[in-house]
């Protein structure tokens, strides 16, 4: 079932995704909606290239496994 999510932006922000919606033929909520989805599948996640090459890096393994442990162990601390 679709849900309502409400978003607070300025004028100009308003304005800038008005201009893009009506370009496209879209209503602005469903103009979001599409720009957003297309931002997380294809802007914030790593290719699989990518992914091999961060696999790949032994020492960034090493800090991130090290990281893993030390939170799992307590050995951290929360900066506000």
């Amino acid at each position: 079932m679709p849900k309502t999510i409400t978003l607070r932006v300025d004028d100009d922000v308003y304005r800038m995704f008005s201009t893009a919606a009506n370009g496209v033929h879209r209503t602005i909520s469903n103009f979001i909606e599409v720009a957003t989805l297309s931002y997380i599948t294809n802007d914030s996640n790593v290719s699989e290239d990518e992914m091999a090459g961060i696999l790949d890096d032994k020492k960034l393994l090493s800090a991130l496994k090290q990281g893993a442990k030390d939170a799992k162990e307590g050995r951290y601390r929360i900066v506000r």
